[in-house]
C-alpha cells in the first residue's frame, strides 16, 4: 500500500490549506468531496470565518484538534513553511495537490516519518482508489 492509499484509509481529519470559500474553486469542490466521504475538513484560510459548516483557521498552528492530514492548495514555494507547521502539530501526511510540488520539503516530512504525496489531487485519487473497491467512507 502506498503513502496515497494509507493516508486515505487511515486518515480522517484534513487541514485544507488554501481552502477557498468560492464554490467555483477547485479546493472548494475538493473539500466538499471529502466531506462527503466521511472525512472531516478543517478550513485554512485566513481570510475567513467559516467555509463549508467548518470553522476556519488563519494557520495550522491555530487549530486546536488532530489534524492527520495536510492538504495543500498553496504555491509550490509555500510549502516549505507549510510542511514546517505540519511538522509541529504532529500531522501524518502532507498531501500537495497537483501542480504543489517541493523537492527538498517533500524530503524533510519524509526524513521526519510523515507520508507525503506531491502533484497529485487528493479527491481524484480516492474516487480511483474507491472505483477500484480498495477505499470505503473515512469514518
Amino acid at each position: 500500500m502506498d503513502d496515497r492509499e494509507t493516508a486515505l484509509r487511515e486518515c480522517k481529519v484534513v487541514a485544507v490549506v488554501g481552502l477557498s470559500p468560492d464554490p467555483s474553486r477547485p479546493s472548494y469542490a475538493v473539500a466538499r468531496y471529502l466531506q462527503r466521504h466521511g472525512y472531516r475538513i478543517i478550513p485554512v484560510n485566513p481570510k475567513a470565518k467559516e467555509i463549508l459548516g467548518e470553522r476556519a483557521y488563519a494557520n495550522l498552528k491555530d487549530i486546536p484538534d488532530k489534524v492527520d492530514v495536510v492538504d495543500v492548495f498553496r504555491k509550490s514555494e509555500e510549502v516549505p513553511a507549510i510542511v514546517e507547521d505540519a511538522l509541529s502539530i504532529g500531522a501524518r501526511c502532507v498531501w500537495m495537490q497537483e501542480g504543489v510540488e517541493h523537492a527538498a520539503s517533500a524530503e524533510r516530512a519524509r526524513d521526519s516519518g510523515l507520508r507525503v504525496v506531491t502533484d497529485c489531487c487528493i479527491m481524484k485519487e480516492h474516487a480511483r482508489l474507491l472505483g477500484e473497491g480498495k477505499l470505503g467512507p473515512a469514518r
